[in-house]
């Protein structure tokens, strides 16, 4: 049975970027409801059992049912790109990678300014709900991508691993920003826990 991850920091420590209500909504409502369904839709897939969640969203083909198919991949994904989301902020976040991931950064986008350009550009860009993400194949490379729904580089048939990604779900923004995603995305940036992108990466390596 799948568990939401526990939170390092109160709802209230990403403030004033991301506000107290909006954080418990979030978690205790959205992502939990995305747990509680993966967790139902899985009882009717038993040929995923003992599968992490990565290898259920890189092997959707093996549901065969369609109606189990997509409620795995909806809730499946939401529950991993959730995980990630609260995983990557950080009430002491902010700055800007460092090491490794920086290196490679500069080394594919010039520098850490024009990749969170690039970031940015993807969530404002998405129509509807979605994610905007930054991601990596096993050699390191770095892309910048943006998909509908819960769907996410696992689902999309990429092979990249996500390592950093922007909720543009009105949820995730709505009570405090209302229709400026704008203003969230670049609120956002605040709190981003770069250590915490760049282990990720690292593991993403192999």
């Amino acid at each position: 049975m799948f568990q939401q991850i526990e939170l390092k920091y109160d709802f209230k420590a990403l403030e004033p970027y991301i506000d107290e209500l909006t954080m418990i909504t979030h978690y205790t409502k959205h992502h939990a409801a995305y747990t509680n369904n993966l967790n139902a839709a899985l009882e009717k897939a038993p040929a995923l059992a003992g599968k992490s969640i990565g290898q259920i969203l890189t092997n959707l083909g093996a549901v065969s049912d369609d109606a189990v198919r997509t409620a795995v991949r909806n809730n499946g994904g939401g529950f991993y790109n959730h995980n990630l989301y609260f995983s990557t902020m950080s009430p002491k976040g902010g700055g800007g990678p460092e090491g490794a991931l920086l290196k490679r950064i500069e080394a594919d986008y010039g520098s850490a300014d024009a990749l969170r350009d690039k970031v940015s550009a993807a969530a404002l860009g998405r129509f509807g709900s979605g994610w905007a993400w930054l991601e990596t194949d096993a050699a390191g490379k770095l892309y910048v991508s943006s998909t509908p729904n819960q769907d996410n580089p696992l689902t999309d048939g990429s092979g990249h691993t996500p390592i950093l990604g922007i909720d543009v779900w009105e949820h995730a923004y709505y009570l405090k920003y209302k229709n400026l995603r704008a203003d969230y995305v670049k609120a956002f940036w605040n709190v981003v826990d770069w250590a915490a992108v760049a282990r990720l990466y690292e593991a993403a390596r192999g």
